[in-house]
This record gives structure tokens, C-alpha cells and sequence, in this order.
């Protein structure tokens, strides 16, 4: 029962303890969120509003900042909730004949998304109203509060296309039959679960000639996205980037800026590893890391990022 929880809701442990969802590792990217909603006035209320006679004085320009103070406060408010460096937060108003509609507008840079910041500035937004016009309107009413846009992180990256994938592991000590493919696997199930259909693997010592053989093979089979786990550090065995740097037609450095300006953000030693990602043909081959720790890394760099690239190589928008 409890590993039934936890797949299925993030903010429960496998225990069923309420636990707020950690985004350490989430990738910095900027994000907003846009949200609406209406608050019902009469036609009196509307008319006092618009000459600015109400008892309690502007109404919107107070509701405005309320709006916006919610907003930055809203980790406060809501228990789970992530603090938020925020960069922005606006509100909008339209005067309606019979009521005024909200728009609030909120962005940052962080790890996680700003959709509550919105909908709590829009929902102190038209409390706010609610108190200063509650005085002379008894029938107000909060309607239609909702999240209408969300922009930023993976979702903003989303594109249809899945490619045909191959994956290799390359390792002495498990081409020997020492020890278990872990990372192998976790780059299977990552591509999977976004997915990808993964119908070629092979595992490989350190040096093989026949790497470049079976990337050519796979590459003309149709295989349209390699990765490759291991051999890319400087011990003498470490060969993988030597020889698919020779096989490729052209490098792609920023998704090897990407890659590497993660793994040095997690611990130091990465900058040692080397990375390579190429473009032959019309595939990709991206060379990664051996463990399992820079595999994960790149997951949440390459997904679903790099599945524009084929949208990119089929002369499709950017």
C-alpha cells in the first residue's frame, strides 16, 4: 500500500507522512504562471469604483498590492509550498458591467514553478476588493479563480517527436561479467518512461574497436539517438571520446556546456570528465559519464530537451 502512495502522490512519504517535495536537483530555468479570476459586483459598486468615492478609498490600486504581497508571500500561506526568490509579479484589473476580472502575471528563476504565487495573488487580489467594497455590496461573489498559463522547466520543452534510440555501455570490468550495468539501466528506464523506443544496446570494454562499428550499423539501421555510458575520463583505457570525436560530423557544445555545467554544480571532480556530443548524419550521439550519479544528471539535462534537436534536423521550426 505505501509504494502505491508514493507513486502516486508526491507530497506523501512511502510511510503516508505529509513531506514537502525536494527540487534541489531541479534544473534553474525561468518560469512563469498566469492566473484569472472574477469577483461580482453590482452596478452601484462598479459606478462608486470608477469615481473612486468608496468608503474605504482605491480599491483596485489596494487590491493591486495585496495581490502582489500574496504573491511573495505565498510560502507562508501554503504549507508545502517552495520560498521563492521572485522576480516579478503584476496585476491586472478589467471593470466589468457586473463585476471586476483578475489577472495576475508572476515569474522567477528557480527550480520549481510559480502556479500557486499566481493563484494566491489573484485570490488575495479579490478578497481584498471583497473588503473594501463589502460595506456597500452584500451580494459579492469570488468566482472562476484558475490557473490559465504555465511556462518554464520541462513542460516548456515538451515536443511530440521521440526518436529511435541505442544505448551502450562501455566498461571493462562489466564486459568481463563484474558487477551490474546500473547505469545502462538507468538511462533505459529514463528514455522509456519519456517515451522513447529503445530496440538496440550492447555492452563494450574500454577501447573497443567496435564501437564506431556498431554506431555506424545502428546509425544506417535507423537509429536516430546514441548514448554512451563510460570510458570518457583520462586513465589510458578512458577511449570513448577519442574515437567518436572521428566519427562524428559535427560536435554540438552547447548540449556538452549543458551536461558538464551540471556535473561541476554536483561536485567539483567532473570538470575532469570529458563529454561529446556529435551530430553524424542524421543521428546524435551524445558520449556520457560511467556512473550512475552523472547519468542521473544528464537525464534531467537531455529529457526532453534534446528531442527538439530532431524536430531541428527535420527543418521544423526552433
Amino acid at each position: 500500500m505505501s509504494a502505491k502512495i508514493q507513486k502516486k502522490f508526491s507530497h506523501l512519504n512511502t510511510k503516508g507522512d505529509v513531506v514537502m517535495v525536494d527540487v534541489t536537483k531541479k534544473l534553474i530555468t525561468e518560469r512563469s504562471a498566469s492566473a484569472v479570476g472574477k469577483i461580482s459586483l453590482l452596478p452601484e459598486t462598479i459606478k462608486a469604483l470608477r469615481q473612486n468615492s468608496l468608503p474605504k478609498g482605491n480599491v483596485l490600486t489596494t487590491a493591486k498590492l495585496a495581490g502582489i504581497q500574496a504573491a511573495k508571500k505565498t510560502a507562508e500561506l501554503i504549507p508545502l509550498c517552495h520560498t521563492l526568490n521572485l522576480t516579478w509579479v503584476n496585476i491586472d484589473f478589467n471593470i466589468e458591467p457586473d463585476g471586476i476580472g483578475i489577472i495576475s502575471t508572476v515569474k522567477t528563476r528557480q527550480a520549481t514553478g510559480v502556479e500557486m504565487e499566481a493563484l494566491t495573488a489573484v485570490s488575495m487580489a479579490a478578497l481584498t476588493i471583497y473588503d473594501m467594497c463589502k460595506a456597500v455590496d452584500k451580494n459579492m461573489l469570488i468566482t472562476g479563480i484558475e490557473l490559465k498559463e504555465k511556462k518554464g522547466g520541462k513542460s516548456s520543452h515538451a515536443t511530440a517527436y521521440r526518436p529511435r534510440m541505442g544505448i551502450i555501455t562501455i566498461s571493462d570490468s562489466l564486459a568481463a561479467g563484474k558487477g551490474t550495468d546500473i547505469s545502462g539501466q538507468i538511462l533505459k528506464e529514463g528514455f522509456s518512461g519519456a517515451g522513447c523506443i529503445i530496440d538496440h544496446s550492447a555492452l563494450l570494454p574500454d577501447g573497443s574497436s567496435k564501437l564506431n562499428t556498431i554506431l555506424k550499423k545502428w546509425i544506417k539501421a535507423g537509429i536516430e539517438l546514441v548514448i554512451t555510458t563510460g570510458g570518457t575520463g583520462l586513465g589510458p583505457r578512458d577511449l570513448t571520446i577519442d574515437a567518436v570525436e572521428a566519427l562524428v560530423d559535427e560536435r554540438l557544445p552547447g548540449v556538452e556546456q549543458a551536461l558538464h555545467a551540471l556535473g561541476r554544480e554536483q561536485v567539483n571532480t567532473a570538470m575532469l570528465s570529458r563529454l561529446l556530443a556529435g551530430k553524424k548524419d542524421k543521428a546524435i550521439i551524445i558520449c556520457l559519464p560511467g556512473s550512475p550519479a552523472a547519468v542521473k544528471d544528464a537525464l534531467r539535462v537531455l529529457i526532453p530537451a534534446i528531442f527538439h534537436a530532431f524536430h531541428m534536423l527535420k527543418g521544423e521550426k526552433h
